[in-house]
């Protein structure tokens, strides 16, 4: 649905049914809102510093050159 054909019914409605549907979406917007925070925490709250460690290996050579890029240096 597009914002035009919702703004088109909602013209149609009533004063009183109006105001039940602003008071309606605003419900919707900030339980969309919570929503989002909630998410947010849970994210941020499972993450554990060193939660890794002893997980993650690099190769002894990781850093030497590559020799594909020997002509090049």
């Amino acid at each position: 649905m597009t914002s035009l054909s919702l703004y088109t019914k909602l013209e149609t409605l009533p004063a009183d049914l109006k105001k039940e549907a602003k008071n309606y979406i605003e419900k919707l917007i900030e339980k969309t809102k919570n929503k989002q925070e909630s998410n947010n925490n849970k994210k941020i709250a499972n993450r554990v510093f060193g939660s890794l460690k002893g997980q993650i290996h690099l190769s002894d050579d990781f850093d030497d050159p590559l020799k594909d890029f020997k002509d090049y240096m």
